[in-house]
């Protein structure tokens, strides 16, 4: 296809909104990092001017994979796949740790983060395998071989420690409910997280309870005949058991202390009230002042380059995870409407783009990508505001980093790609 065809092709609304997200996102980065407002806007030594490089340095990511046949991406997913498997082993040797968590590469100039490129090469892996004629995603055998696409990387990611990257692959698995994974396993899912929180919550014995309660209900008010096969239901609930008195090991061996005090302040578990101040001070400081920071915005905002605990350095990170607090405080609720309109229209074009596809691998893929920035987008913005606990997950195309821009650039125009090829794709 030639560049010209290519560029007519291209869906310039989702590229419009893309744009519109990486310069609103750059314009807050600028206001969280400056310290001089005597230094040019262009000062690359400064973060908002790293920031600038990795735009440049995304915008010629683009221009590469406009320049590729769309062909390539599905004929080298396997080998992307196995690349990231190594990086991600090679951090245990290499690394550096940054944030408490052994994720990066330092390559003097740039810190890169393999487990961003892991998260395309996941999402090509898994459209690969399911989009093969002879995978058929009803068979065990072909259930279990996508799940391993999902579960390697995360095996890896975990120890480093990072959970909020371990998340983001298993956001992959609405692509496999999506192309037909019995939604038995999304119920176990479902369950499963259940029995975590309300194990933690309650306790063993209360949880107990709660299951005899509800199995009693349920016979109590299910249709007259009804037959409940005895021993399936048996295996279920001494699973459920098992399950649940796992959980307090799980939590006190496997998290990291500063997880469980996250977990503790979220949930409300914590009762000293000596403790859980110095927990609200330490591990959900940052919360705290962000929420103060989007609250202070009020209706309007304070104005650009005028929010106090912006400019006052309240909230840690604030240019990374915790960059949405700056547009509440300085662009007020109008702002931070306009930035989820943004975002909102922004996945629902994406998910029109998908649909519209004539090829089941690049369906797939598409799904793969809206899934991965969807939960970034989600879990960031409930972070922010307290509705969930402090993962350590960026917001794409916002948030200051090069690794997450240009690889998350990389996924949205690799699916374009796609996307301009699919009437030669039947």
């Amino acid at each position: 296809m030639s560049g010209k065809s290519t560029l007519r092709r291209l869906d310039w609304l989702t590229v419009f909104l893309y744009l519109a997200l990486v310069f609103f996102g750059w314009i807050n980065i600028y206001s969280t990092t400056l310290v001089d407002e005597s230094l040019s806007i262009f000062d690359l030594s400064t973060l908002y001017g790293k920031q600038l490089i990795f735009i440049g340095l995304s915008f010629l990511v683009i221009l590469g994979v406009m320049s590729l046949e769309s062909s390539f991406f599905e004929r080298f997913a396997s080998v992307f796949y196995i690349i990231s498997i190594l990086l991600l082993i090679g951090l245990f040797m290499f690394g550096k740790t940054i944030g408490g968590a052994k994720s990066w590469y330092d390559l003097g100039f740039f810190n890169l983060q393999p487990s961003e490129f892991g998260k395309l090469a996941a999402a090509l892996a898994m459209a690969t395998y399911l989009s093969d004629i002879q995978t058929d995603i009803k068979k065990g055998k072909h259930q279990l071989f996508a799940i391993l696409i999902i579960v390697i990387p995360v095996l890896l990611v975990l120890p480093q420690p990072d959970p909020g990257s371990a998340l983001i692959y298993f956001s992959l698995f609405f692509v496999l409910f999506r192309e037909g994974l019995p939604l038995k396993y999304l119920g176990f899912s479902i369950i499963l997280i259940v029995l975590f929180v309300a194990t933690l919550m309650f306790g063993v014995v209360w949880v107990g309870i709660g299951l005899g309660i509800l199995t009693s209900l349920f016979f109590l008010f299910k249709k007259p005949g009804l037959k409940i096969p005895r021993i399936p239901l048996i295996i279920f609930l001494v699973s459920c058991m098992a399950i649940s008195l796992s959980v307090n090991f799980v939590f006190n061996n496997v998290f990291e202390q500063r997880h469980r005090d996250r977990f503790g302040l979220w949930l409300g578990l914590e009762k000293d009230p000596v403790k859980l101040e110095q927990i609200k001070k330490t591990i959900g400081y940052n919360t705290y002042q962000a929420e103060k920071a989007i609250e202070s915005g009020g209706f309007w905002g304070k104005g650009f380059l005028e929010g106090t605990r912006t400019k006052g350095d309240f909230v840690p990170e604030q240019h990374t995870d915790y960059i949405f607090s700056s547009v509440g405080e300085e662009w007020g609720f109008i702002g931070t409407v306009l930035i989820i309109v943004l975002f909102s229209l922004f996945f629902l074009r994406l998910i029109h783009l998908a649909e519209r596809q004539k090829r089941d691998f690049s369906r797939m893929f598409g799904y793969g990508i809206i899934s991965i920035l969807l939960i970034h987008y989600f879990v960031n913005i409930g972070m922010v505001i307290g509705l969930l606990p402090t993962i350590g997950i960026p917001l794409p195309f916002f948030s200051y980093g090069g690794s997450g821009l240009i690889f998350f650039t990389a996924m949205l125009f690799i699916f374009l790609k796609f996307d301009t090829a699919r009437l030669k794709e039947l």
